[in-house]
């Protein structure tokens, strides 16, 4: 082991991941030609939020998403319904299968707040005809960053995927969460490949 290693307890019943913060300054050019999305990506206008948790949890639940489900309904339908905030999903065979979330509230700024495919689209290449949407959406303002974050209980290609999008990585911190399945957010057997640490 390395002198300069360290290690931290978790304490039971929290969960851990390394977030990755990245960010984009201009538009990149198009190397490739993206391939069209499979299906009708629209924007959402008028949120009902027991959908919305049913989409969020069926694309998320595999990878502990938690952050929306931890805040409060009216405070996160507030957020959501921002006039700079934009919510998108992606129909497909009649159910909604992806989701993108951009939010332009700072100034200058657009953070992608949410991105995900479900299981059954994934490698498939909806995310990189998604990704180019984001992109363009993000960049038909007048903003001088894109940025996101990315951390280590997502997809295993996430991080990589981010970069070959376009962007660069710039900042690393520890996240320490009470476990979602836990809480009851989520169902105990969401994310087996993370074991509960019971407390």
């Amino acid at each position: 082991m390395s002198e300069t290693s360290q290690f931290t307890d978790i304490p039971a019943g929290k969960i851990a991941a390394i977030v990755t913060y990245l960010e984009m300054r201009s538009m990149p050019q198009r190397s490739e030609a993206t391939p069209p999305l499979p299906g009708a990506l629209r924007q959402i206008e008028q949120l009902d939020l027991d959908w919305y948790f049913d989409v969020y949890k069926r694309i998320g639940a595999d990878l502990l998403w938690f952050s929306r489900l931890a805040r409060s309904p009216d405070e996160l339908a507030s957020a959501l319904t921002d006039p700079d905030y934009a919510v998108y999903m992606l129909e497909y065979e009649g159910q909604d299968e992806a989701i993108l979330e951009l939010d332009f509230r700072e100034e200058g700024q657009c953070e992608l707040t949410l991105f995900g495919v479900s299981s059954g689209l994934v490698g498939r290449g909806v995310g990189r005809a998604l990704m180019q949407k984001a992109i363009e959406f993000a960049w038909s303002r007048p903003i001088e960053r894109f940025w996101v974050h990315t951390g280590t209980l997502d997809h295993p290609r996430a991080l990589p995927f981010y970069v070959r999008s376009g962007f660069t990585a710039y900042r690393r911190q520890v996240e320490i969460a009470d476990d979602p399945r836990l809480t009851g957010a989520l169902p105990r057997d969401a994310a087996p490949q993370v074991p509960i640490i019971e407390p």
